[in-house]
């Protein structure tokens, strides 16, 4: 069975050969593991340890298309920089890290009209058509799912206004949240069609979207409901219409959020982020009848290199979540460089070996 033929399985949750095989890295991890010696430079990580699924993300929503990001400062640790969204972030030199927020054009709904909005146009040069055509060729030589993605309206306001500016708006400016939900919506689904008519459609749709942090989300249920969810539903039908299914990535703790999530339409859940409070074994035993699950593993045990830990986790959570044949192993997050090429190729061996099909 072939990737492409598993994970359309796995997102179905119909019968596979085994469970699915994912994961994402920062890129500090493969420095070390390139500096070591165990990867080469360049290596496709996807071909390199046989992944299912690959991704594509090949879209550019900033609004002022061409501008050239502005450097305000740069020392020899940060870099600080205003891009084309009028957005100023500093971001480690050195290291991975989540960028900074440090001030934003686009504070209130008036900002948004007057020189946001405006430059949210379709635009075929937002899309980086050669980027998706070699993907695709990729994918097809090796079987592999290929999941084009992109950020949702969540991402894509939190990077336009910052937090702290887009959560005061959903509470006092509904309207102008509301709007800018619309607008990336719409831009997204305009993107979508033209890439997809170009150059044929891909094996599935993947949206990231932050909607929480450790221990609760941003937003309330009924705020969700209210502004975001109309967004996620015109994309998800979007999607299901091209007979795709979708795949919906969120860190931190969203779990008051699922059954609006869950109605939306989504197939899939991933990341299912441990220290933040999801739980991978209780999400399965109330939604793993209507979505499948993809993440859930702490990445911390992982970070221990103790092979011992590993199994107590793999063992504790696969033989129970692949049961509904909807699961693919990923950690609740991303590979650190704390854990060695050696830990993590045992982690998917192990896996996999508890993830078999009788």
């Amino acid at each position: 069975m072939t990737g492409r033929e598993r994970m359309s399985r796995i997102l179905k949750r119909e019968k596979a050969d085994r469970i699915g095989l994912f994961e994402h890295f920062w890129e500090d991890t493969r420095k070390r593991w390139t500096a070591q010696g165990k990867i080469r430079p360049g290596t496709h990580l996807p071909e390199h340890f046989g992944f299912d699924l690959e991704q594509c993300r090949n879209l550019d929503l900033t609004a002022d298309l061409h501008k050239v990001p502005e450097i305000l400062e740069e020392t020899e640790e940060t870099l600080l920089t205003r891009n084309g969204d009028g957005a100023v972030f500093r971001r480690h030199k050195l290291h991975d890290s989540t960028s900074e927020h440090v001030d934003f054009l686009c504070r209130d709904g008036d900002a948004w009209r007057n020189h946001i909005k405006p430059l949210l146009t379709p635009s075929a040069d937002r899309i980086d058509f050669e980027a998706y055509r070699k993907a695709r060729e990729r994918c097809a030589e090796s079987g592999r799912f290929l999941a084009w993605s992109d950020t949702h309206v969540f991402e894509c306001m939190r990077r336009l206004c910052g937090d702290e500016n887009m959560l005061v708006g959903m509470a006092l400016d509904p309207d102008w949240i509301r709007d800018m939900a619309e607008t990336y919506a719409g831009l997204l689904l305009s993107l979508m069609e033209t890439l997809f008519d170009a150059c044929g459609k891909p094996d599935g749709i993947w949206f990231a979207e932050d909607l929480r942090f450790k221990g609760r989300p941003f937003v309330s249920p009924a705020m969700y409901r209210e502004l975001l969810y109309p967004a996620h539903k015109k994309t998800i039908e979007y999607a299901h219409s091209l007979g795709l299914p979708f795949v919906l990535h969120s860190c931190g703790y969203i779990a008051p959020l699922l059954p609006h999530i869950v109605e939306a339409g989504i197939d899939c859940l991933q990341a299912i982020e441990v220290k933040a409070g999801m739980d991978l074994l209780a999400l399965y035993r109330q939604y793993g009848g209507k979505i499948s699950f993809m993440g859930g593993i702490d990445a911390r045990v992982l970070e221990t290199n103790d092979t011992a830990a590993i199994d107590a986790e793999l063992e504790a959570k696969i033989p129970a979540v692949m049961q509904g044949f909807g699961y693919t192993l990923h950690s609740d997050h991303s590979i650190p460089e704390t854990v060695s090429y050696d830990t993590y190729a045992y982690f998917t061996e192990k896996g996999l070996e508890l993830g078999k099909y009788k």
